[in-house]
């Protein structure tokens, strides 16, 4: 779904938006994946999806400060 950049979304439009994030997020998609897909920031794609009542996912990747040891 895409939406019109900076358009302010409220009301019954943006309880849609929040669903289908969600349902999308729920099957796997990434924040990032989704702001592209909708036109829409990082922040508000996460914004919405933290309204929506979604457990986040924690990050992936390897984490600081971790070295890979040989024995």
């Amino acid at each position: 779904m895409k939406i019109k950049p900076a358009a302010r979304i409220t009301g019954r439009l943006r309880q849609q938006v929040a669903a289908d994030l969600k349902k999308k997020y729920e099957k796997g998609a990434s924040i990032r994946s989704l702001a592209r897909s909708t036109g829409r920031s990082y922040g508000f794609v996460h914004r919405i999806l933290i309204e929506a009542g979604v457990q986040l996912r924690g990050r992936g990747g390897a984490r600081r400060g971790t070295t890979h040891r040989r024995r």
